[in-house]
């Protein structure tokens, strides 16, 4: 059976991405995959900065942590174990302020490493060390930014894109996007249910 990580990138209640997220686990059949779950806003999560680096200068000289070194070094480890574990990796998150929230950025942040998901070869080449991994994006975003002038400012479904398909050589199988239900009320049951319904149809195809 494949494993299935489904990452919550949401901690609103009445999101629309957490209605993404609630309806796709719901819809996975527990007899045909195995399921995992991450919400990155009930981890506390420290940024990649000083501390992470200060970490890494450490394990090489066998120092010891300090709490707040070894606070991030073990929330870090879950994510990359959650994460290589999975075969597919299923990703329910909004489109705030044109991007991702940053809570996933950070969860995407403790993977983006070399050795890890990718490394470099002596003449500079790279080589993308998980890219058997399938991922499916669910995104929702108020507005309308798959046509016009918006297309340029988009950049949440856009940086998923290229850091997991192109950066780590992923497969994305599925790309699911709820958009416009807040530009227009009158229709915004209608296009929630659609994508809804489609989030389902996605969830029990695995």
């Amino acid at each position: 059976m494949k494993n299935v990580l489904v990452v919550k990138g949401n901690n609103r209640p009445d999101g629309t991405s957490t209605a993404m997220y609630n309806t796709f686990v719901e819809n996975l059949d527990a007899t045909k995959v195995n399921i995992d779950t991450f919400d990155v806003f009930a981890q506390d999560m420290p940024y990649i900065g000083q501390t992470l680096f200060d970490a890494f200068g450490k394990m090489a000289t066998d120092k010891p942590f300090t709490d707040a070194e070894q606070k991030l070094m073990d929330i870090r480890e879950i994510v990359q174990q959650k994460f290589s574990k999975a075969d597919v990796v299923v990703f329910a998150f909004p489109m705030w302020n044109l991007t991702i929230p940053a809570a996933l950025h950070t969860f995407i942040d403790y993977i983006f490493q070399a050795g890890y998901t990718f490394s470099y070869n002596q003449d500079g080449t790279m080589n993308q060390l998980q890219a058997g991994k399938e991922i499916i994006l669910l995104n929702a975003r108020g507005g309308i930014y798959s046509s016009g002038d918006a297309v340029a400012m988009e950049t949440a479904v856009t940086y998923m894109e290229k850091t997991f398909g192109g950066m780590f050589g992923m497969n994305i199988t599925e790309e699911v996007i709820i958009e416009g239900h807040n530009a227009d009320p009158s229709k915004t049951a209608e296009i929630v249910e659609n994508g809804l319904n489609r989030v389902a149809e996605v969830a029990k195809s695995l």
